[in-house]
């Protein structure tokens, strides 16, 4: 099942299923008006999406219409908590190494994660506006769940069963002003602005195979300016979601509708490509001495998505552009 959020002038949108394919839609909203309300009440609500999405992709529902993603807001436009992780090791290595880091203890075994701001997500072709090119802007890819109700010291394999929906986003970071905010101990806020979504929110039995492990087995396919950047494979997560989630969890209870990130998608064969600038940048200093490329400047494009073995898209993919806030 794919649920998206459509534009209709409220805050928090308007629910809707989206066909297999991509092409077609159908109103939710009689049985949650927004997702929130569905994650909420997932265990009576998801057999009544379930339905509505069979009849959908059947070709059966007479009042479908046309699914536009540029119509869609990011699949929870606010959620009352958002964690983001650093569950790919290999890219915490790279940072280390080219900025001659000390190690952070025990990383191998208890994941990084820090509480973002989560009251203002951008749909998939929203404009990314912010002040200055001169605060490093940078794009991340990553993989997101999203829990219901997750009672407090719930174990990983608990974990699993309270992942409802899968979502992709592009976690924007401003790289200028985040060695700053990481050395007070007090976490990011400036430097990271409001992120991205990929349109839809898909629940795990639509990635088939590709869900295993509490991972996503696919690649994430990134593009800047039109140009190949990178295709980092999810499934070397070094920490499952499960242990993301339990991790989360350890000391209070996650509420329903809490979202938790992968943190930026990366793999140890740098042919894979990357998924943000700061890594590309991270291998240009160890391999060259210095950084080449630079951060993204205005009128910039970034597109994200990740496809299925039959070529279709999963999530529907990020495509926005980099543009100066005015006044």
């Amino acid at each position: 099942m794919k649920l998206a959020t459509l534009k209709n002038g409220s805050r928090d949108g308007q629910l809707v299923v989206v066909a297999r394919d991509l092409s077609r839609a159908l109103d939710a909203s009689s049985i949650a008006q927004t997702l929130q309300q569905a994650i909420e009440n997932w265990e009576s609500v998801e057999p009544r999406l379930k339905a509505l999405a069979n009849q959908l992709n059947a070709g059966q529902a007479s009042d479908a219409f046309a699914f536009d993603p540029a119509q869609a807001m990011a699949p929870l436009p606010r959620a009352y908590q958002w964690c983001d992780g650093s569950a790919f090791l290999s890219h915490g290595a790279l940072m280390q190494k080219a900025f001659n880091l000390e190690p952070i203890d025990g990383v191998e075994h208890t994941p990084l994660m820090y509480q973002g701001a989560g009251d203002d997500f951008l749909g998939s072709r929203d404009d990314i506006v912010l002040p200055s090119e001169q605060q490093g802007i940078d794009f991340e890819g990553e993989f997101v769940v999203l829990v219901d109700d997750v009672p407090m010291g719930c174990a990983a394999e608990q974990a699993m069963q309270h992942i409802k929906l899968i979502l992709q986003i592009n976690d924007v970071s401003l790289r200028a002003l985040a060695p700053r905010e990481m050395r007070t101990g007090f976490g990011f806020l400036q430097a990271k602005p409001s992120s991205s979504f990929a349109p839809l929110a898909i629940t795990p039995d639509e990635l088939g195979d590709a869900w295993r492990d509490g991972r996503v087995h696919l690649p994430l396919q990134v593009h800047w300016n039109d140009q190949w950047f990178g295709h980092p494979h999810g499934g070397q997560m070094n920490f499952s979601f499960g242990q993301l989630v339990a991790h989360a969890a350890l000391t209070r209870r996650l509420g329903a509708g809490t979202l938790i990130g992968s943190g930026t998608v990366s793999n140890t064969d740098r042919s894979a490509g990357s998924a943000c600038i700061a890594e590309r940048r991270a291998i240009e200093m160890i391999e060259q001495g210095a950084a080449q490329t630079g951060f993204m400047r205005f009128g910039d494009r970034v597109q994200m998505d990740v496809l299925g073995s039959d070529g279709q898209s999963l999530f529907g993919a990020i495509d926005q552009r980099v543009v100066q806030a005015q006044g």
